[in-house]
């Protein structure tokens, strides 16, 4: 593993609010249909509709958590490092690129939300060099053709109006390529289809963009495995057509304004645990049978509220 360079400032460390555990009235929503799905958009409707509703309708701030933060940085310089000419893609300069960009993210109001101290602050960029360097576990960015990166697509797929960032478009062998990075754990068997569906919908959206169809889109989990799948016409059809069922049976929430909380692990880290007496409730009978719950996950705060 090589050496983290990022520097540290314990200037940036602030205290973290404590949220009430009262329940929080919720303002009627809004009449407007959402203007467009991302796949995370998608995501955080199939899993929680309440969740969704109090970000994307009632606009209620949705903090980025440790890991997010993490991704987000990792991102960053890894964006950076792909558009430098393909020599200079080594791990030298990825340190340089990351010190360059340390500043910025520090400065950030979700970064500084944290309220990490001198030695959380280190661990985290540990977490984010590591993101990093794991790159080179998976390819030689110095072989990569890139086409394009970070590339923003606002397209309809299905007759759903779709937005996504795309990390990276390439020149493979057989094609374009889709790639997408990753700074978390790789999923489960199960779980395979459905995290691909984000780059195959990436790729649907590139060939309705350009025409030109993806050969191929791929996850890099950074450090961890690579997992692909041909971006065939059908297999981006099936992608798609999920888009479309998420987005027919959100529209009926939103008609009906029934939006139902969906209680689960994830509760622990919902940042609207506070105005959820049906996640609150899961939480605590979570944390009385024994679960564990890392201190970081806000949902303690609430409880402990």
């Amino acid at each position: 593993m090589g050496e983290c360079l990022l520097t540290t400032d314990p200037a940036l460390a602030v205290t973290a609010p404590v949220a009430p555990a009262e329940e929080v009235p919720v303002p009627p929503p809004d009449a407007a249909p959402p203007p467009h799905l991302s796949p995370s958009s998608a995501t955080m409707f199939r899993q929680c509709p309440r969740r969704w509703r109090h970000r994307d309708i009632e606009r209620l701030e949705d903090p980025a958590g440790p890991a997010a933060l993490v991704g987000t940085l990792a991102h960053r310089v890894l964006e950076l490092l792909l558009n430098e000419p393909a020599g200079d893609r080594n791990l030298d300069r990825a340190r340089n690129l990351a010190r360059e960009a340390w500043p910025a993210h520090a400065a950030h109001p979700e970064f500084a939300r944290l309220g990490l101290d001198q030695g959380a602050t280190r661990e985290f960029k540990w977490r984010v060099w590591r993101a990093i360097e794991g790159l080179w576990q998976l390819e030689d960015p110095a072989t990569v053709d890139v086409r394009a990166t970070e590339q923003r697509l606002e397209v309809q797929l299905h007759g759903v109006p779709f937005v996504g960032i795309v990390d990276r478009v390439d020149h493979g062998p057989d094609g374009l390529v889709i790639t997408d990075y990753k700074s978390g754990q790789p999923p489960r068997a199960a779980q395979v289809e459905e995290k691909l569906d984000q780059v195959l919908l990436y790729a649907g959206a590139v060939a309705a963009a350009t025409g030109e169809q993806p050969a191929r889109a791929r996850l890099l989990y950074l450090g961890a495995t690579i997992i692909e799948a041909e971006a065939t016409p059908a297999a981006v059809g099936r992608a798609a057509a999920r888009l479309r069922d998420t987005w027919d049976t959100l529209e009926a929430a939103r008609r009906a304004d029934e939006f139902p909380a969906q209680p689960g692990p994830l509760c622990g880290w919902c940042p609207f645990l506070d105005r959820c007496s049906a996640g609150r409730s899961e939480l605590q009978a979570r944390a009385d049978a024994g679960w564990f719950l890392p201190a970081t996950a806000p949902g303690l705060r609430v409880l402990a509220a």
